[in-house]
């Protein structure tokens, strides 16, 4: 029983790091078969498709965020702090689980197509409305602008984040924790330095809104 666990396990990471890198369509059961160092037969003793693999790794990775997600919002902190504690924790995700992380940016219109993905629809709405839940904490009690749409707002952060997992290295001189607090910094105060005046264009365009 624990070397079938293990086996499927192993075609679990396989596939995760194959797709990742290869893409979902690209990527082909024998392939993985052939990876894991098994027959194709043998591996649909443990999944009966390549989307039933691809299921199971995303759904583990979302129900990591949605549990580290709940955390955040279970500890009482401000807004402000909750925005950061969101970055953050999606950060560490990404660093844990990046092949995961990859295959859920990199194929996104493949999952929203493709019926036998339902779970993982649900998921992600369940987490974009942690996010929007934060954000319009933030404008009821004024700590957040208001007249931006909170799920602008939220498509922009996210995009911020989670395709930082393309360029950001954890483990270089710059870190997971001073990226949090940079993203956090840029969207919530501006990169203009407070001293200085904006732009006469950009007044005029903050006038004429």
């Amino acid at each position: 029983m624990a070397e079938a666990q293990d086996r499927r396990e192993l075609i679990l990471s396989t596939a995760a790091e194959m797709v990742a890198r290869k893409g979902l369509r690209a990527t082909t059961v024998r392939a993985i078969a052939d990876a894991v160092g098994v027959f194709s037969g043998s591996l649909y003793h443990h999944f009966p498709s390549k989307d039933a693999i691809v299921d199971e790794v995303l759904t583990r990775y979302l129900d990591a965020i949605r549990a580290r997600y709940a955390v955040v919002l279970a500890s009482g902190q401000d807004p402000a702090q909750c925005l950061r504690d969101l970055v953050v924790t999606s950060l560490e995700i990404a660093e844990e689980q990046p092949h995961a992380t990859a295959i859920y940016q990199n194929e996104s219109q493949y999952l929203r197509e493709m019926p036998g993905f339902h779970g993982i629809q649900s998921a992600a709405a369940d987490i974009q409305q942690t996010w929007l839940k934060v954000i319009d904490a933030g404008v009821a009690d004024g700590s957040f602008r208001g007249d931006i749409p909170s799920w602008v707002f939220y498509r922009l952060i996210r995009d911020a984040v989670w395709l930082s997992v393309r360029w950001h290295r954890p483990d270089g001189p710059y870190s997971t924790q001073r990226l949090a607090d940079d993203v956090t910094s840029l969207f919530l105060t501006g990169f203009a330095t407070p001293a200085r005046t904006a732009p006469a264009a950009v007044q005029a365009a903050v006038s004429n809104a």
